[in-house]
């Protein structure tokens, strides 16, 4: 499919030039199919995973749209809400305003929590066009009267799915009762569990469905293999792993922010130069997680799944699952951290036999099995195997060599591998 030019789209002179600066010549798919009905002001829900391009996807008409019709700033008001889960996700949207707003001549301001909320009041007390706010430190504001979005023309939930998992969707809803009725009305999610559905319900009005296919090609870059080890062994295995100098940028994922924590603990006893990053950490602490990850002082970021959505890291050698998601889409999620703008990685996940059921899960949205190293467990290939995908794979070194193929390693290197 050919897709359009970002001109053709509708979008404006000063938009084209803030997008030409920025080297960005063609619209992705979720940009082509969402700028035009944006721009005549349909409500959207637009179901796509991080790395489409959805941001600029809502910016883009939202920036053209205010600055078309432009109005006097009210003290304390906002024209616009953009509501994301996290705070990261949060700095990355006003990033992306900042970019492609700079011939706009619009203002806007972050809300987010974990830092002092003085600098943030300042900025809303003049108003802004764009405000982009997490719920929690949101409605804090709201009740202090230092926020008001009873003005609003647009609003946009962004990873909405994320929000539920957080537990922010009855936050959510509280903010939405906030804003006019009259407003256009954006959802993004990559997902859509009930709950989010029953919202986009109650929220959109006749609105614009756009849905990208997750991304296949990505996850088919990625070389994915696993791991069955008890979860007495787990650290073992990771320390091991690790000792090989071929790991050089690697995101560990843990279920639990406790979990989080107590590996990046064992990892440092170990001499590992780690990092930690979770929901507990202040704004200040994860902040300097992820540029010590990002200037390479830390070879090894600990995270919950707070950041496999939505966090660019470049270079991200391998992920590591420590424990397996509770859903499989998170696994998706997760491994995209590596495999990042055309480049290959590398996923190894560890599986304890609490774990299994979520592994035959995750091979049954990827509609493959991932490449055993090590032994399989007893039973494992009847229970593992997705319909069409009988075969089971014989286990393979950690680094087989270019266009060998796999073979059963010896019993000294198979234990080396684990």
């Amino acid at each position: 499919m050919t897709l359009p030019t970002f001109a053709a789209l509708g979008l404006s002179e000063s938009l084209l030039r803030a997008l030409a600066s920025a080297n960005y010549e063609t619209p992705t798919p979720i940009q082509a199919q969402a700028i035009p009905p944006l721009l005549q002001g349909r409500d959207l829900l637009g179901i796509a995973q991080t790395g489409t391009g959805k941001t600029a996807a809502f910016v883009l008409p939202l920036l053209q749209m205010l600055g078309q019709n432009r109005r006097h700033l009210l003290p304390r008001a906002a024209r616009a809400l953009i509501l994301a889960p996290t705070r990261e996700l949060a700095a990355q949207i006003s990033d992306s305003v900042t970019t492609y707003g700079r011939h706009c001549g619009l203002r806007h301001a972050v809300i987010m929590g974990g830092v002092s909320q003085r600098a943030q009041v300042k900025a809303m007390a003049r108003g802004v066009d764009i405000l982009i706010a997490t719920p929690g430190r949101l409605l804090d504001l709201i009740q202090q009267r230092q926020v008001d979005l009873g003005r609003a023309t647009h609003l946009v939930l962004d990873e909405a799915d994320r929000m539920l998992d957080m537990g922010f969707i009855r936050d959510v809803r509280k903010v939405v009762a906030l804003m006019p009725k009259t407003c256009q009305s954006l959802l993004f999610s990559a997902t859509m569990p009930k709950e989010v559905a029953r919202l986009a319900n109650d929220l959109l009005k006749d609105p614009v469905r756009v849905e990208i296919a997750a991304k296949t090609v990505a996850v088919e870059r990625i070389d994915q293999r696993v791991h069955h080890a008890d979860s007495g062994s787990k650290r073992k295995l990771l320390t091991d792993l690790l000792a090989d100098s071929q790991l050089s940028r690697v995101i560990v994922f843990t279920r639990t922010k406790r979990g989080a924590d107590r590996v990046a603990k064992q990892l440092a006893a170990d001499g590992v130069r780690v990092a930690a990053i979770h929901g507990d950490k202040s704004q200040g602490a994860r902040e300097k997680a992820l540029d010590s990850f990002r200037a390479g002082r830390s070879r090894v970021l600990v995270a919950t799944d707070i950041v496999a959505r939505g966090i660019d890291v470049d270079d991200v050698s391998h992920v590591i699952n420590y424990e397996l998601p509770p859903d499989p889409e998170s696994y998706v999620h997760r491994i995209g951290r590596t495999a990042r703008a055309g480049a290959s990685g590398i996923a190894i996940s560890f599986c304890d036999s609490s774990e299994r059921d979520r592994l035959r899960d995750i091979e049954r949205l990827l509609k493959r099995r991932l490449t055993v190293v090590g032994h399989e467990p007893a039973g494992g290939n009847a229970e593992r195997a997705p319909a069409g995908h009988g075969a089971a794979h014989r286990p393979v070194q950690l680094r087989p060599a270019a266009g060998q193929q796999s073979r059963r390693p010896r019993r000294r290197n198979r234990r080396r591998a684990a």
